[in-house]
């Protein structure tokens, strides 16, 4: 959740100077002008939405993905998994954590999470049933497990 909320504060400051140009270069019609037809409400007002709304989500992703793949295949924790002292670590202890093994943690828990119906609430209540490691999907399918830091 820290995490999220990190994201989603950059996320605005990203999304709001992008605001600001399509929406102040959209006309608006006046209420004695004639209504726009579909070809105009498409091109001049559905178009440059959808485009910033796509625009933001591909920045989304890719910020989210090199924020939580780099600082995990560095230390193991991302700045929310830090601040609730726990870390990443693979289940093999004789491995290190790769950027591979991050990277597929992601995708499944992102990216499964975005196109498959359930698929985050399944990945999360995954651990509540499992042994003995108590892993999620994501976690059993990057091989790794989440740790508890000693203080």
């Amino acid at each position: 959740m820290i995490d999220m909320a990190l994201l989603s504060a950059v996320g605005f400051v990203l999304f709001i100077p992008g605001f600001l140009v399509v929406f102040t270069q959209i006309e608006f019609p006046g209420p004695y002008d004639p209504q726009p037809d579909f070809d105009e409400v498409l091109t001049d007002y559905f178009v440059p939405v959808l485009l910033l709304e796509v625009g933001l989500f591909v920045a989304m992703v890719l910020l989210y993905y090199f924020y939580a793949v780099e600082y995990m295949h560095r230390t193991g924790q991302t700045l929310g998994k830090k601040a609730m002292k726990i870390r990443v670590v693979p289940l093999d202890p004789a491995l290190r954590l790769t950027r591979g093994m991050a990277a597929k943690r992601y995708f499944v828990e992102y990216i499964g999470g975005m196109f498959v119906p359930l698929f985050s609430w399944v990945d999360g209540l995954w651990q509540l049933q499992d042994k003995p490691y108590q892993q999620t999907l994501h976690d059993k399918f990057a091989r790794t497990v989440v740790v508890k830091v000693s203080p």
